[in-house]
């Protein structure tokens, strides 16, 4: 099962190989991995979405990232009301014969043209990995040149109760 976690650390060379030593070591695939600043100097959070299949690794590797020198404060957010996001930006294939077109057949997913050549558009999608996902899948067809995604970054809501947003985790597949 796909877990989120997030890892709070000091802002130190090695920091991150140290803690992507330790899941490597222990056999952990890490499906997605975002670091950077937080509000505090010096001071980096990671979110990382690994698949852990039981209780007993997941417990295992949360203490074990917890020993790590550097590391503050370790949290598996999965199960809580959270906040998850990424980013992608997509080059395709677009003759100008088709933008309208295209344009049109993406406007629900609310992308940003962020470049635009005589044939390619680059488009920029953020949101929830399943709604990236899909756009991916809508503009296929058109041929895509390039992709390149940010990977999970999340944060737990203030208040927990059921949103409209809350990412479930049968979601996270």
């Amino acid at each position: 099962m796909k877990r989120v976690i997030t890892v709070t650390v000091i802002n130190q060379s090695g920091v991150l190989n140290r803690v992507t030593g330790l899941l490597m070591k222990r056999q952990f695939n890490i499906e997605s991995i975002t670091v950077g600043h937080t509000e505090q100097p010096n001071i980096s959070k990671m979110t990382l979405v690994v698949n852990i299949e039981d209780d007993v690794k997941l417990e295992q590797l949360i203490k074990q990232l917890s020993k790590q020198i550097d590391v503050l404060k370790v949290n598996d957010i999965t199960d809580k009301a959270i906040v998850l996001r990424e980013l992608a930006l997509v080059k395709v294939v677009s003759p100008p014969n088709l933008r309208l077109e295209m344009n049109a057949i993406v406007e629900p997913f609310r992308p940003q043209i962020v470049d635009t050549s005589k044939n390619v558009v680059t488009y920029q999608v953020i949101g929830h990995p399943d709604k990236i996902d899909a756009f991916i899948e809508l503009v296929r067809p058109y041929g895509i040149k390039e992709l390149t995604r940010t990977g999970v970054t999340a944060t737990v809501r203030e208040v927990q109760q059921t949103f409209y947003d809350q990412t479930p985790l049968s979601l996270l597949k």
